[in-house]
């Protein structure tokens, strides 16, 4: 897994890519109308990493941070209303712990939770 470093007067900092994800995933659940992750087309890191890894696509480099989020919708959300709300959660909370800017987060949602699905 890449690990980026933030380089300091006093030394270097690094955060790896699994810790964004997980920053991003929990950024993602706390917003209403998200019922959860879901699991991203497979690739090695997706099969391998974490499940914050399995829900998250961190693709980052000096000049930027690029996210893709996959969630799954609670039935009656409103699409684009969580969508927008999921993408500015994540940034927000993702900069603010990182001190990285991120410059997009794309939201993929992937299925829906159906109430009786929740009951069981």
């Amino acid at each position: 897994m890449e690990e980026q470093a933030y380089r300091r007067a006093d030394g270097s900092c690094i955060i790896s890519e699994e810790v964004i994800a997980t920053i991003a995933g929990s950024a993602a659940v706390e917003v209403p109308g998200v019922a959860g992750m879901a699991q991203r087309p497979a690739d090695i890191r997706g099969i391998i990493g974490s499940a914050a890894a399995r829900a998250v696509r961190v693709l980052n480099n000096e000049s930027e941070t690029i996210l893709d989020v996959y969630i799954n919708l609670k039935s009656g959300a409103r699409i684009p209303d969580v969508a927008g709300e999921v993408q500015h959660s994540v940034k927000v909370a993702v900069q603010s712990m990182t001190g990285k800017p991120v410059t997009r987060v794309n939201v993929h949602v992937v299925g829906l939770a159906l109430e009786e699905e929740k009951s069981q």
